[in-house]
């Protein structure tokens, strides 16, 4: 009797495993290595992901320092993507990403340059949301430090005339 509980222990931790293993295989398969060009301003980031999904829509939200996926036909799948730091980075690596609203757990490999994002999204995901603390700003700093020397030459000419009239 001790012997074939042995036997059916066995065989279901066998089971297990091997369909564990097979899931894990499953999520490794993925289908449509892509790139997406996201043009921010004068500057285009070459955004490399993996998904089993159709990739719609990037763009940055500077006000919530995060960037958005859109997303459609989406399986179960695993989602990887490897984003630049110049483009959305976070102080301490803490980034928080929501897929349809809600945070999930992902793994995450940094170097210098770049992040490489690894997570699951559920079939039906229309949007994923990765939020740092820095993205591009979507106005570069040089066309407002124009405007900003701009109105000061109209002031400043402006006032020059008024007095170059009195005299």
């Amino acid at each position: 009797m001790m012997l074939v509980s042995n036997v059916l222990i066995s065989l279901l931790l066998f089971s297990t495993v091997f369909a564990f293993g097979e899931n894990q295989l499953e999520y490794s398969r993925i289908e449509n290595p892509s790139e997406y060009i996201l043009e921010i301003d004068d500057h285009a980031f070459f955004i490399p992901y993996e998904v089993n999904a159709n990739v719609i829509a990037m763009d940055i939200d500077p006000e919530l320092s995060s960037l958005l996926i859109g997303l459609d036909d989406a399986r179960d799948s695993v989602f990887k993507i490897d984003l630049k730091h110049t483009l959305i980075d976070d102080t301490n690596n803490e980034f928080t990403i929501l897929v349809n609203g809600i945070e999930v757990e992902y793994d995450i490999i940094t170097d210098q340059d770049s992040s490489t994002f690894t997570f699951f999204i559920p079939e039906f995901t229309e949007e994923i949301e990765i939020i740092g603390t820095y993205v591009i700003p979507e106005f570069p700093l040089g066309p407002i430090i124009g405007f900003v020397i701009l109105v000061s030459m109209v002031m400043i000419i402006s006032k020059t005339k008024f007095q170059f009239f009195k005299l």
